[in-house]
């Protein structure tokens, strides 16, 4: 493995040629990002909070006056700007929030209500129509099924202020949540439909719409080097065989199947250990009761005391398991990034085995820590088996064991699935993935508007 223990300053992402934009560029475009989760941490509740907030920072950071609309929280300002200028955080529904401190989904519906009553005019009065005045045009890019209604108001709203053409609007699919309530032949009238993978627009033929596939994209500062030696790291962790795991507890997400792989390479006689970091899921609490009935050593790392930078982190799971003996070791606080991208790049196999994944953005932020990933084989349409990664087949734990030990007697088949995995995840950062997304525009411009 390459070494990574270099700790220079992260340098500043290069912004492409303008011509690479197309005729989507930052001197005429506004772009109008709407979601349920945002950036706080009251609103980020999975990976949709993490797309929303890197992609808004990623079209500011390329020069786009960009503005995020989310349900934030309702103690930070309602409107705040960031990126000298360029990105506006707006917070919604906070009068609401205020009564739902549990996160951004308690209290759903009448934040829906909310959203689809009083953003559609802000939207119209405050961005659309001042663009127009400008000689700028306004993407809005709306986000899973919360935010449909206000998708189609907006655009009967403009239609009846004679602004519609100031206006692209596209409505995303990042999972069939709530699909199922969604009234789509109006929703696909006034809107374009989009999707993060063909597999993703696979399923949404099943509602009588063909959205366009935009993938997701991660930060560039990912390819960054490493704040630390993995391998170092990794030496602190007394096992034979370190796996990682980062998802909600929800059975989409197949936990079970993870535990299971741990008891079948300790069976084996080889010392596990997994780093499992869920969330406050039901679903939770039968993963590690599941654990516990096969035998496993299950120990709970909470938050550690003081300020500890990401080699310290590492240093306090790795004692914690140590001291423990633990098989299964559950973290129950939030890992910070820095020690994530140590543990990814240290780790024998980053377990994102989902058994339905719309992209699996884990798995390719994992990739580029040069990780050995496991991923499902559903929308993770950047990984292919051998090639860059594993791709899990089935839910029988002998498959992904099987693997591990496959790997370990290979050592030159891993280093070339972990440097084709890094070549991968330099295909998907946000300013490529972005310039794809302006030029989709531009052909919706010249098309169908």
């Amino acid at each position: 493995m390459p070494d990574t223990r270099s700790r220079r300053r992260p340098t500043q992402a290069k912004v492409p040629d303008p011509v690479s934009f197309g005729s989507v560029r930052p001197d005429n475009t506004t772009f109008a990002l709407v979601s349920f989760e945002g950036p706080d941490r009251y609103s980020n509740a999975g990976g949709l909070g993490t797309r929303m907030q890197e992609l808004a920072r990623a079209l500011a950071g390329l020069g786009f006056e960009t503005h995020l609309y989310f349900v934030g929280d309702p103690d930070l300002p309602a409107v705040e700007t960031d990126l000298e200028g360029r990105l506006t955080l707006h917070r919604w529904c906070q009068w609401i929030s205020r009564e739902h401190p549990s996160g951004v989904y308690d209290g759903e519906t009448g934040k829906i209500r909310d959203f689809t009553r009083s953003l559609p005019s802000a939207l119209a009065e405050e961005l659309v129509g001042p663009a127009r005045e400008q000689g700028r045009r306004v993407a809005v890019l709306a986000e899973d099924w919360h935010t449909a209604w206000a998708t189609m108001d907006l655009s009967d709203l403009l239609h009846a202020r004679g602004l519609r053409g100031d206006a692209t609007l596209l409505w995303n699919a990042n999972n069939v949540f709530g699909c199922e309530r969604i009234p789509f032949p109006r929703l696909a009238y006034t809107s374009t439909i989009t999707a993060v993978s063909r597999f993703m627009k696979q399923r949404l033929w099943a509602y009588g719409v063909n959205p366009i596939v935009i993938p997701n994209g991660i930060p560039e500062r990912l390819l960054e080097p490493i704040m630390g030696d993995p391998q170092v790291v990794r030496s602190r962790f007394l096992c034979e065989s370190l796996l990682i795991k980062v998802a909600r507890f929800d059975p989409d997400k197949r936990w079970l199947q993870a535990i299971h792989t741990v008891a079948q390479v300790k069976s084996a006689g080889v010392r596990p250990l997994l780093i499992a970091r869920g969330g406050l899921e039901p679903h939770g609490r039968h993963v590690l009761q599941t654990a516990a009935e096969l035998g496993l050593q299950v120990t709970d790392a909470l938050a550690p005391e003081g300020s500890l930078d990401a080699e310290g982190v590492a240093g306090y799971l790795a004692e914690v398991a140590a001291a423990n003996g633990a098989d299964v070791l559950n973290v129950r606080f939030r890992i910070p990034e820095a020690t994530l991208r140590l543990l990814y790049a240290g780790a024998d196999g980053v377990l994102a085995n989902s058994g339905f994944e719309p992209f699996g953005l884990v798995g390719l932020e994992a990739m580029a820590d040069r990780s050995l990933v496991f991923t499902g084989a559903t929308g993770e349409e950047y990984a292919r088996s051998y090639e860059n990664a594993i791709c899990v087949e089935t839910d029988d734990a002998k498959e992904i064991a099987a693997a591990l030990a496959q790997l370990r007697a290979s050592p030159e088949l891993e280093a070339r699935l972990r440097a084709a995995g890094r070549a991968t995840a330099e295909q998907y950062t946000w300013p490529r993935v972005i310039q794809g997304l302006c030029r989709r525009i531009e052909n919706l411009v010249l098309w169908k508007w």
